[in-house]
């Protein structure tokens, strides 16, 4: 798929879920944090595993160390779009601002072409940062 069409289609996404929002703040009231855009039930058990209980918590947090603690916790490589859906989450929770996952896609990217985007493995660098 050209690139231009799947901006496209990210664009009428976006553009749907504005016009229609999901009634999740109301089916999620009693977790705030499956109330969040970009929460659902799988990422929400990755934040119950790290420790993540709270709106509140989750502002104060780094999405660099969540990746690299949920690596070293699982012993699993995470796909790149986990830290994508962190910064998504922790920028709404300091912000209130919800924006999709893949927004935060192109900084992650920058980051990685500019040697900046660390956590790519389970060596012991990137053991030792969280």
């Amino acid at each position: 798929m050209k690139r231009t069409r799947k901006l496209e289609l990210l664009t009428a996404v976006e553009d749907h879920e504005r016009r229609h929002p999901a009634p999740r703040a109301t089916r999620h009231a009693s977790d705030g944090l499956l109330a969040l855009r970009n929460i659902g039930p799988a990422m929400r058990a990755d934040l119950a595993l790290l420790g993540v209980g709270s709106v509140a918590q989750l502002a104060k947090l780094d999405a660099d160390r969540l990746y690299l603690k949920l690596q070293r916790l699982t012993g699993k490589r995470q796909d790149p779009c986990v830290w994508d859906t962190f910064a998504a989450a922790i920028h709404q929770a300091r912000t209130g601002e919800a924006l999709p996952w893949w927004h935060f896609t192109r900084e992650r990217k920058r980051r990685q072409s500019e040697g900046g985007f660390v956590p790519r493995g389970l060596g012991r660098s990137a053991q030792r940062r969280t």
